[in-house]
């Protein structure tokens, strides 16, 4: 299907396209949710009863304004955070940061580094080999994320106000033959892991996404982007990974907790609470609803119907 009758099937499209380029900024937090939910999921977003994964996603925009999440999604902030609660072997080192690109030096960092935004997502210039770092490339494209708001496009609240910055972390090496990580993301409901997906091939252009239920079996639906050719093993460290997913993950409705395993050893990677802005579809549907009712929206805001 071409752009043209994409648009002529969902109108709802061009708002998704202004709102990309910052032009509905002005719009209020619901009725932007909604327009987006046309647009991407192309359905009505029902807020007084939702029902699925997606529509609870927004909900919890709307609601849950847990004023810790701020600090849980700050990429940087975060690290001390989980550090005292699954231990400091299981988080990358962080060597430096910086609040301007300008004042970036990497003259006393390891041949191999990762520079990352702390507020975004894909604010990454990962350097395997000092010799052949673009560090003006680098600076270029995290100056460019610096200057963005995460929230505006999808509203997620927690990013709005974590003050922007780059910092340089330890480089974690692919396993032998792979050009990037293996992402291990555990989906926690309340505290209590559901199901697991893989993140593969991203740095090839042709990212694959596989779901597995909590004894790895691989489950028959997918969300936004296709399988794997092959789905991919469990990590050695699943068990492990899981139940510092659901340390890290109490007293929450939802959230994702990213690992990464390499040589045997398992790192902690970030938390998410709204995985593709609850804006990606679900093939077949009916998972989007299967996912939504392990969200228990929260009794002391309505138990999941907006007050009228």
């Amino acid at each position: 299907m071409n752009k043209l009758s994409k648009f002529i099937n969902n109108p709802w499209i061009a708002y998704v396209f202004a709102a990309g380029y910052g032009l509905t900024n002005w719009v209020p937090d619901e009725p932007h949710l909604k327009a987006m939910f046309r647009g991407t999921v192309g359905e009505k977003l029902d807020l007084k009863n939702p029902k699925t994964f997606n529509e609870k996603l927004q909900w919890l925009k709307l609601h849950d304004k847990n004023p810790l999440y701020n600090t849980l999604v700050d990429k940087y902030r975060v690290k001390p955070w989980v550090a005292e609660r699954i231990g400091v072997e299981h988080v990358t080192k962080t060597y430096a940061m910086w609040e301007e690109v300008e004042d970036i030096d990497i003259t006393d960092l390891p041949d191999r580094f990762v520079l990352k935004t702390n507020h975004d997502c894909g604010g990454v210039a990962i350097c395997s080999d000092r010799s052949t770092f673009d560090l003006d490339a680098a600076k270029k494209k995290l100056a460019k994320h610096l200057k963005t708001n995460y929230f505006w496009r999808t509203r997620e609240w927690p990013y709005k106000d974590v003050k922007p910055c780059v910092f340089a972390e330890e480089y974690l090496d692919p396993a032998e033959g792979k050009s990037d990580l293996t992402d291990y993301k555990i989906m926690c409901f309340d505290g209590k892991a559901c199901c697991e997906f893989t993140c593969t091939d991203r740095s090839e252009g042709d990212l694959r996404v596989d779901f597995f239920d909590p004894e790895w079996n691989h489950l028959p639906f997918t969300r936004h982007y296709p399988n794997a050719d092959i789905p991919p093993k469990a990590p050695a460290s699943l068990k492990q990974m899981v139940s510092d997913a659901e340390l890290l993950s109490k007293e929450i409705p939802f959230v994702r907790a990213d690992f990464y395993e390499v040589a045997g050893q398992y790192y902690f990677g970030e938390l998410t609470f709204f995985p593709g802005g609850g804006f990606e579809e679900f093939d077949p549907s009916l998972w989007d609803e299967k996912l939504g009712s392990w969200i228990q929206l929260p009794d002391s805001i309505g138990g999941g119907v907006l007050p009228k």
